[in-house]
């Protein structure tokens, strides 16, 4: 039971605090490169003596990839007349004026919030997502809600959706904020919610290091503004040096995979989105393989000062066949981004993303469905070697694959000299329209195929990760 405890909690953390400034810049999933040595860069401020690499990841391996080259999304103006509200609507029927409801019977729906409210007054949630969760089939689907996503309000009109809580708590809404970012999920998109969840920074860090930090692979390396010292004063430009995790296996202990998963002064939310999904997986991996059972007590201990919630014990028991089974395999990961959204300009100047309900909906309907490969013994498993002299491109190759539902495991190669990705087909059927669809996954060619079949095979694809494989990817194209 304590173990079915722990993954659920792992759940909880989906929510991971994010709270920063910036500039805003609305393209997609940027990845910014730095230097080589991935480590600590002094500031153009910054006296050239002071120290750098203060705060260096644990680098398990590194090597240089492209940046990856994202579509751009719409531009085009839309007309900001405000939406007739009701003064007061309820997230258990269907609302007036507002989107048709989506029907959510066979899933259980989490919003899962972030945000940094270590002083006590009122805060905005910087970090959005709803986590859909089919406890039959064994499925969950995760879906990244930018910030900045310019929406109608109940009682309060048309406004960013991370001020939806804040305006609830201050101003008497029913249920708080929780009621009225729930109340506005639902009559903007028709997405009922089930539970909430929100954790804030410090309970954020401590569950990482109690849980003995987390490796996440990193496949495309990403830079940015870190505090040398996080216990440093933030107004201090002295303080600041640009940083670079990946690519590879990093580990990362609580303050390094919070600046990792909610930095974004060189990047956008729809990237900090996506590095928190990998955070997300990565914490979902550790509370499964790790031996946590003796840490369970002060885990729970740093969850339950830290985070706001309305998930009983029995909520959180109805959950435990399904958790026993889940693998990173079954987590598919949704983005409210690209052509979701259109980039506009307010009256009052302030940069915001409109929401394209049709399409929307369309991509709430389709991470509720039940994914068709989703049982375990349709579920295709994919053997991976590392022939490459980088140690951890095996991992970074089966993260890739996991976003695309694909189940793996590891083997050693023969050798670590491979020049070439190579993937076999060891299926007596020989489905080259399987094989083809691998292959998309890893963006590799149709000339990687090896035709190998063979009657006693355990696995029906091995895949020999070579020196020329791209570990860099856009996960929002891989989503099952």
């Amino acid at each position: 039971m304590k173990k079915i405890l722990l993954t659920v909690i792992s759940i909880v953390f989906l929510s991971l605090a994010s709270c920063s400034s910036g500039a805003v810049a609305y393209s997609p999933y940027i990845i910014v490169q730095a230097a080589e040595d991935s480590t600590a860069t002094p500031t153009p401020f910054q006296p050239s003596n002071q120290t750098s690499g203060v705060f260096s990841p644990q680098i398990k391996s590194q090597q240089n990839f492209p940046t990856l080259q994202p579509s751009q999304p719409s531009a085009a103006p839309l007309s900001n007349t405000p939406t007739p509200l009701p003064t007061e609507i309820s997230n258990t029927v269907a609302l007036s004026g507002g989107q048709p409801v989506l029907d959510t019977h066979e899933v259980t729906t989490f919003l899962l919030l972030g945000t940094d409210s270590r002083n006590g007054a009122s805060f905005r949630t910087d970090t959005i997502m709803v986590a859909m969760v089919r406890p039959s089939d064994g499925q969950v689907s995760l879906i990244s809600i930018p910030r900045d996503l310019w929406v109608d309000i109940p009682t309060v009109g048309q406004q960013r959706i991370n001020t939806a809580f804040e305006n609830g708590e201050l101003n008497g809404y029913s249920g708080g904020g929780a009621g009225l970012l729930k109340d506005t999920i639902l009559f903007n998109f028709g997405l009922k919610i089930d539970h909430l969840v929100m954790v804030d920074f410090d309970g954020f860090r401590k569950t990482v290091d109690t849980i003995g930090g987390i490796d996440i692979p990193i496949s495309c390396p990403y830079t940015d503004w870190r505090l040398t010292d996080p216990n440093s004063n933030p107004e201090d430009e002295n303080n600041w040096a640009l940083f670079t995790a990946g690519p590879g296996i990093v580990h990362m202990n609580g303050d390094l995979a919070l600046w990792y998963a909610r930095s974004r002064k060189l990047s956008n939310d729809f990237d900090r989105g996506r590095r928190q999904q990998e955070v997300i997986r990565a914490i979902f991996s550790q509370v499964l393989q790790g031996n946590l059972i003796s840490r369970i007590p002060q885990l729970y201990k740093d969850l339950s000062s830290s985070f706001i919630s309305d998930l009983s014990l029995p909520d959180l028991l109805k959950l435990s066949p399904f958790a026993l089974h889940l693998s990173n395999a079954d987590i598919r990961s949704y983005y409210i981004a690209g052509d979701l959204v259109t980039e506009w300009v307010t009256d009052d100047g302030a940069q915001v993303l409109l929401p394209n309900i049709d399409p929307i909906q369309q991509m709430l309907e389709k991470a509720m469905a039940l994914d068709p490969g989703n049982t375990k013994a349709e579920k295709i498993q994919i053997e991976i070697q590392n022939g490459s002299a980088m140690d951890g491109l095996d991992a970074l190759a089966a993260q890739r694959l996991n976003y695309a539902g694909y189940q793996t495991s590891f083997q050693p190669a023969d050798q670590r000299g491979h020049p070439t990705t190579l993937l076999y087909d060891l299926t007596t059927a020989q489905d080259h329209a399987k094989t083809s669809a691998i292959l998309r996954v890893l963006g590799l060619p149709e000339s990687a195929r090896v035709s190998a079949p063979a009657e006693n095979s355990k696995v029906p694809y091995v895949l020999i990760v070579g020196a020329d494989y791209t570990a860099c990817f856009n996960p929002a194209e891989l989503s099952h």
